[in-house]
């Protein structure tokens, strides 16, 4: 079982490192800093507050990346709220009280009250199936990392280096996917 505090931290952190890795790397190397340099120049107004042109695009970049992780977890959350669809487990946490319903008379609806005598905190997280939040928020940080990969990271030298590493952080994002459901936290339909 994977917690949510390890998997937030790896979705944050795989981003920005491999951000902060190709931003170093591509700074170090004289002819992409030259045209960089020669880039955000043209981006200052003012003499007053100069940014290393380093600096400047690491915290563009994991900036637009944190906006929309944050953006994802907001509407992930809404979605959860608004549908409501019940986890694989939840009759599990629920321990529902069968002999409170009455429902050996009628075929009927019932909907005399809660009959979920399980912890209301953990009842509530079992309500909350679709849509998977750790599959959208991995989902969504393995197709920034794939995006920002392939616009800005220019490699001459090794043609299969790109595909590799894209590849990979997207067979993750699926992974946690596969995983949640091998779990029973969530539905295949949910991830």
């Amino acid at each position: 079982f994977i917690t949510p505090l390890v998997l937030y931290c790896v979705l944050a952190a795989t981003p920005t490192a491999i951000i902060f890795i190709g931003e170093i790397s591509m700074y170090f190397i004289k002819s992409t800093r030259e045209s960089l340099i020669a880039q955000e120049k043209t981006i200052l107004t003012g003499e007053c507050c100069y940014l290393n042109p380093l600096l400047r695009r690491i915290i563009r970049f994991t900036g637009v990346f944190a906006f929309g992780l944050f953006a994802t977890d907001i509407f992930v959350n809404a979605g959860q709220v608004v549908t409501g669809h019940l986890t694989p487990y939840f009759l599990t946490v629920c321990k529902p009280n069968y002999t409170s319903t009455d429902c050996q008379a009628h075929h009927q609806f019932i909907n005399n009250g809660n009959i979920c005598t399980g912890d209301l905190e953990v009842i509530e997280k079992a309500r909350r199936s679709f849509p998977s939040k750790h599959a959208a928020l991995s989902i969504y940080s393995a197709l920034y990392a794939t995006m920002y990969i392939t616009s800005t990271i220019k490699t001459k030298s090794s043609r299969l280096a790109k595909p590799v590493l894209c590849l990979g952080t997207l067979c993750t994002a699926f992974l946690t996917g596969l995983n949640r459901v091998s779990e029973y936290r969530n539905h295949c339909s949910d991830v």
